[in-house]
């Protein structure tokens, strides 16, 4: 099977994606109590993943299912997976909550691979090959695709906010018994989604900890 990418791409890809997975921890997942992927109804499926344009990943389920159908490959397919978790946006003041592709670019796939179904993945619109070394398409554990299907089940009470902030910069914190005070932003945690905010009490300067949603950004 060849396929459009080269090999250096590739390895690329092979090595993103397992930084992904170990990022994934399923003893986390386990922790949790998220149950893991249900075993492959058919002993010939295996989980493959493909290469979509990014920002397409949707589409490329959607046309892929319907090619499936199509071709009534429907004992032959699984099921097709994007890699989500939930991550909180504001708009126009107010947040909202939504499942963001935290892998752009890939589409997960439970086949029975052989040379036709190759065939209708790779020819499916917006897919440019599949993940794989060599000449052979990679494929994937249960236990690594339960890891990385459940973590929007594991992130789910603690959505993500997206936003940025900056050392100096100011902000009003929202929430909380600081709330309605005014800082400056001196420690930022992407990781904790925290911030260390220096407010004014009695005159002098208290550091404080809150979270992103705790805190809007402000302008004196």
């Amino acid at each position: 099977m060849a396929d459009e990418l080269n090999n250096e791409d590739n390895l690329e890809a092979v090595e993103t994606l397992t930084g992904a997975l170990d990022a994934a921890d399923p003893e986390t997942a386990e922790e949790a109590g998220v149950e893991e992927v249900l075993p492959a109804h058919n002993e010939n499926f295996k989980w493959y993943i493909i290469h979509a344009y990014s920002g397409f990943e949707r589409k490329v389920k959607e046309s892929l299912e319907s090619r499936v159908r199509a071709y009534h490959l429907e004992d032959r397919v699984g099921r097709i997976e994007i890699p989500t978790e939930p991550t909180t946006e504001l708009r126009n003041g107010k947040k909202y909550t939504i499942d963001r592709v935290f892998l752009p670019g890939y589409v997960f796939v439970e086949m029975a691979l052989d040379n036709e179904m190759w065939h209708v993945v790779k020819n499916t619109p917006r897919v440019t090959g599949f993940l794989q070394t060599g000449d052979q398409p990679n494929a994937l554990s249960e236990q690594e695709v339960s890891a990385m299907l459940n973590r929007a089940d594991v992130t789910k009470e603690k959505p993500k906010l997206k936003l940025k902030f900056a050392k100096g910069e100011q902000v009003r914190i929202t929430e909380g018994p600081f709330a309605n005070f005014n800082g400056a932003v001196d420690d930022v945690n992407e990781d904790k989604q925290t911030l260390k905010v220096m407010v004014s009490i009695f005159g002098r300067p208290t550091p404080t900890e809150v979270s992103f949603a705790s805190v809007e950004k402000f302008e004196e």
